[in-house]
């Protein structure tokens, strides 16, 4: 199986944070907090060295899931892919809290074929026909990645944060949209929904390419997953955790790689 270069990028993406790579993928809204009769929010989607300047790659477009302020299921508009990033609209037709996320799920596998070394990357769907039975020196792994951001139209609510239960996901104890330097926001990262203790998270806030330190905030969170953060200033932030078990839904695959990203906003006060 032969991937597109773009999905080959998306899937890859959620492997980054186990490889010694400095490219970081995010989901960066035009706005994050708006008002208004049915208002619209434009989002990047890309892979870059520097939050959140564009000098990678871009973001397939055919992972992306919104979650409406409702719980139902939303739609884009205005889709297409450039040479470093992908751009999206959402118009807001609800008030209430969006989800807006990239969501990466896949298999990884190696064997030897005739003496050299064979890869492929796929679903779970396509393994039992595209990977042979008795390869050998065969090893497979899978990966779970999200990458999301939220939006607000009006007054928040909390519907479409419910955890799907898969993979790694943030609980917002602190909405996501309510976010102000100089306070303290507590979350939780939970594991197919269950409290993921002992994770560290990184935090970066934005423009990276114009100071001389990523300025990194490191936490780690508690038995019941949960962690803090006291914002140091206003901006963009990327958040990410990942980690590896071995709960995979593949009989073959012997570990799971999971990686979570969030771009949050903080606002003056």
């Amino acid at each position: 199986m032969k991937l597109r270069p773009v999905l080959a990028v998306a899937l890859a993406a959620a492997l980054l944070p186990f490889a010694a790579s400095a490219h970081k993928s995010w989901l960066l809204p035009s706005q994050t907090v708006v008002a208004g009769e049915k208002p619209w929010v434009t989002f990047d989607a890309a892979v870059s060295n520097d939050l959140f300047h564009l000098n990678h790659v871009p973001i397939a477009l055919d992972r992306l899931s919104i979650t409406m302020p409702d719980g139902s299921r939303g739609t884009s508009a205005n889709g297409a892919t450039g040479k470093f990033r992908s751009v999206f609209d959402i118009e807001l037709t609800q008030e209430g809290t969006y989800r807006v996320a990239m969501l990466n799920q896949g298999l990884f596998a190696s064997w030897d074929e005739a003496g050299k070394p064979k890869r492929w990357r796929g679903t779970a769907e396509t393994f039992a026909t595209e990977v042979p039975k008795d390869a050998p020196n065969l090893q497979v792994s899978q990966s779970i990645g999200r990458v999301e951001t939220f939006v607000t139209r009006g007054a928040p609510n909390t519907t479409a944060l419910k955890p799907a239960g898969t993979g790694i996901e943030l609980v917002a104890k602190t909405h996501p949209n309510d976010l102000f330097a100089g306070e303290t926001a507590e979350f939780a990262l939970v594991i197919d929904g269950k409290p993921a203790a002992g994770l560290e998270v990184e935090i970066v806030r934005g423009a990276t390419r114009y100071r001389n330190a990523q300025e990194e905030i490191k936490v780690t969170t508690g038995v019941d997953g949960s962690f803090r953060v006291t914002w140091p200033q206003a901006g963009m932030y990327w958040l990410e955790a990942a980690t590896e078990d071995e709960r995979t839904s593949v009989p073959q695959a012997k570990k799971r790689r999971l990686s979570y990203v969030a771009t949050l906003e903080v606002l003056p006060q």
